[in-house]
């Protein structure tokens, strides 16, 4: 291995030496590249613990709610199996059905709940009128049966028990589906700062932090800390701009869990479903004698079932009515209450992670102890130029790195921050389809000011998208939170990464320090 002194190799670029030096341009080219996947890889290791903890909550939050909607369904089915035994076994499709649509809006669908709380009542309607109104009837026909279900909106058999469940549910439902969005975006945050592009300044100067002393043969010299900040905080300045808006993310999502109680308590309010549907089916066995002329009006005498067909068909006596029910077995300590403040707890101790990368960087991972012989950026002595702070307008006097503007995307996961923390902390009204457009970037996410007390969380009612939001959640989706363990293919490229970064600089720390001894 030939040396070349400054002059000799002045293709070199930026690990330039008064001293005799081992490297060419290609190998600083090499350097550059390893410099680069470096601080990626310190990047993604440093935030792993924070991302695993936010995603394995998000599967956590979305179990315990799918187990708590099973649990509302089964003890509505139990109540209607106690009171209307004859009504609960025909009941537990509709009834299924209407929960399947609970849990699908409660996780973030935006199909419509009235017209699911609707169609549910409507199904149920048949069942009641020839079960508790007309209870001396054989089963009716099926056109008759249609018919009658039809008129069920016109004829209000259950007074304004629809609207009323639809609105319970979704005013409970709202925070929740705010905070689980809140959560995915945080997810979001992550992903796009561990992957942020690094300026051609802070290339160079993590070139020649990390690996131009290589080039002397100080293979074992680390950079000074004062050094190190420089540079990391001039490549980092981006980050540190998040800072206030994440502190203030943690604090909105603590924020909004404490306004989690009463009509907001989705627990509380999908374990009282029950009585309200109990409630309605009485209210319509108590108005017998309007319903059945109503009913015969509109369609006419009742019409039978022929024989053959009553004895396929079903007198209630059969199927799941005929198994008591018991709702699903949960710790009692395993409560949507208890899974946040534990959560929250565990977040709160990151609420600085953002201010404190670049420092974290160096003193974890880039920088000697104190006491230790370093490398200042031209040879190994102590650095006597001045540290700046954090942040862009800090960078004015880096004398290492120079910062020229803000990452224009970063500037867009902060504009997304602080529109989902003006939703967390309820002074804005989530607008359907909007919680999507924060998480993607389109759409401003909300609308405008409120006073309410108990927040902004309006009861939506959009299109039924049912079909969309159930392929969303099939488990082959790959864009699917619900069902994807960011640690798995997350960690391991991350690990791969690190390996395939490693060979290179030892490859070529080897070829300059046998050069250098053997000169």
């Amino acid at each position: 291995m030939e040396f070349h002194d400054q002059h000799l190799s002045s293709d070199l670029q930026v690990c330039l030496s008064k001293n005799l030096t081992c490297c060419t341009k290609k190998m600083e080219e090499r350097y550059q590249v390893a410099a680069r996947r470096d601080i990626q890889n310190l990047l993604q290791t440093t935030s792993s613990s924070l991302k695993f903890l936010i995603s394995r909550n998000v599967a956590a939050f979305q179990e315990t709610v799918e187990s708590l909607v099973h649990q509302a369904e089964n003890h509505t089915h139990a109540v209607l199996l106690h009171t209307y035994r004859d009504l609960a076994g025909p009941a537990a499709a509709p009834l299924g059905e209407f929960f399947t649509d609970v849990g699908l809006f409660v996780l973030g669908s935006e199909l419509s709940l009235e017209e699911a709380s609707q169609r549910f009542f409507d199904a149920l309607f048949p069942l009641v009128y020839e079960r508790l109104v007309e209870p001396d009837l054989s089963r009716m026909s099926l056109s008759y049966s249609e018919c009658v279900r039809a008129s069920c909106r016109d004829l209000g058999p259950y007074g304004g028990a629809p609207g009323r469940l639809a609105a319970l549910i979704s005013r409970a439902s709202m925070p929740g589906r705010v905070f689980l969005q809140a959560l995915h975006l945080g997810v979001e945050v992550i992903n796009t700062t561990d992957h942020i592009q690094l300026s051609r300044e802070c290339r160079r100067g993590l070139l020649r932090m990390s690996y131009c002393p290589h080039c002397q043969g100080l293979t074992t010299s680390k950079p000074c800390m004062g050094y190190c900040l420089n540079v990391v905080r001039g490549c980092l300045a981006s980050l540190a701009e998040v800072d206030a808006h994440w502190r203030e993310f943690v604090r909105s999502l603590e924020t909004l869990s404490t306004r989690m109680h009463g009509a907001q308590d989705l627990e509380q309010v999908l374990l009282e479903v029950h009585g309200l549907v109990r409630d309605a089916v009485a209210h319509a066995q108590r108005n017998t004698p309007r319903l059945s002329a109503q009913v015969r009006r509109v369609c006419g005498d009742p019409v039978r079932q022929q024989p053959e067909q009553v004895s396929s068909g079903q007198h209630g006596s059969v199927g799941r009515d005929s198994i008591p029910l018991k709702g699903a077995v949960r710790n009692a300590d395993d409560t949507l209450s208890n899974r946040r403040k534990e959560f929250l707890s565990s977040l709160r101790l990151h609420r600085a992670f953002y201010g404190g990368l670049a420092d974290q960087l160096c003193v974890s991972d880039l920088a000697p102890g104190d006491g230790t012989a370093c490398w200042n950026g031209a040879g190994v002595a102590s650095y006597t130029l001045r540290v700046v702070g954090n942040g862009i307008k800090a960078q004015a006097e880096n004398p290492e790195v120079k910062v020229k503007e803000a990452d224009p995307v970063i500037s867009q996961v902060i504009d997304k921050l602080k529109h989902i923390n003006q939703l967390l902390q309820g002074k804005s009204i989530p607008k359907l389809g909007t919680l999507d457009q924060i998480e993607t970037g389109s759409g401003d996410g909300y609308s405008g000011d409120c006073d309410d007390e108990d927040g902004c969380w309006g009861s939506g009612n959009g299109a039924a998208e049912r079909r969309r939001i159930e392929t969303m959640l099939t488990p082959g989706n790959t864009n699917n939170h619900r069902y994807h363990h960011p640690q798995s293919k997350g960690f391991d490229q991350m690990n791969s990464g690190t390996r395939g970064t490693q060979s290179v600089p030892l490859v070529l720390v080897s070829i300059c320090a046998f050069a250098l001894l053997s000169g």
